[in-house]
């Protein structure tokens, strides 16, 4: 089955928007490995919008499982990267303006740039993933950069209507397909929630699927390590069982 990467950011977003210590997503990305993450996903954004440079550092010194570094392909974000040495960096496109990431990088349009940043981060031994549309012309520019990886994005497989969602998840197995075909390691992400995860998680081929806001919305109701058993138990398949047996266990508690 795909493996979890979860997206801590939303935590860093309460925090700032405060601008206090608390909620503290170092601490917090213990707490989803408790609950079974196989990874931990941050942005760092030119803005430093919820991610801090600081989150970054201690994640690399106290997570047990996997640190995922997502960031634009800037020099800055470059040498964050060869400093810290994550387990992966996905580089992605990023705006200013936007409210969460729109869509794949263009490698295509930036691919001999994108190569030169590879590059300096393989060097280092550092793996590298293009957060990509499911578009074989995409696919085929990330491959021919040296990457190691793609994370297709599952935006618009997210956000379509019930009868265009089929042919969205028919693109993402076609490109999970082709990029294995081309040697690429696969992942996959964005606006995937409780609700449409499932379809992906079938998907032959993925191997980790990133998510996050939904996680972290859910968290408040069940806790984050609760939160994060729940959306395991959806990706292998089994959900019904867990929320069967999860409501069997709570009703023999003593009142």
């Amino acid at each position: 089955m795909a493996k979890l990467g979860v997206n801590i950011d939303h935590i860093a977003s309460v925090r700032q928007a405060r601008r206090t210590v608390e909620p503290d997503p170092v601490n917090l990305a213990f707490i989803a490995e408790l609950g079974g993450a196989d990874s931990i996903t941050v942005h760092l954004r030119e803005d430093r919008r919820h991610i801090q440079d600081r989150d970054v550092r201690l994640l690399r010194k106290t997570i047990r499982t996997q640190l995922n570094l997502e960031m634009a392909p800037t020099d800055e974000m470059v040498n964050i990267a060869l400093n810290v040495c994550p387990d992966m960096v996905t580089l992605v496109p990023e705006r200013r303006e936007e409210i969460t990431t729109e869509g794949g990088l263009d490698i295509i349009v930036n691919q001999i740039y994108i190569k030169e940043v590879i590059s300096k981060l393989q060097d280092e031994s550092i793996p590298v993933s293009l957060f990509v549309d499911p578009s074989y012309d995409q696919i085929q520019a990330s491959a021919d950069t040296g990457a190691d990886f793609v994370e297709l994005h599952t935006g618009c497989y997210a956000e379509a209507s019930t009868k265009e969602r089929v042919k969205q998840l028919s693109l993402i197995k076609e490109a999970t397909a082709i990029s294995q075909s081309l040697g690429l390691g696969v992942n996959a992400g964005h606006g995937l929630t409780y609700q449409n995860v499932s379809a992906i998680a079938e998907i032959r081929g993925i191997q980790e699927l990133n998510i996050g806001h939904t996680i972290i919305a859910r968290s408040l109701a069940v806790g984050l390590k609760e939160a994060v058993q729940e959306m395991k138990a959806l990706i292998s398949g089994k959900g019904s069982n867990y929320i069967r047996n999860h409501r069997n266990n709570h009703s023999k508690e003593p009142c």
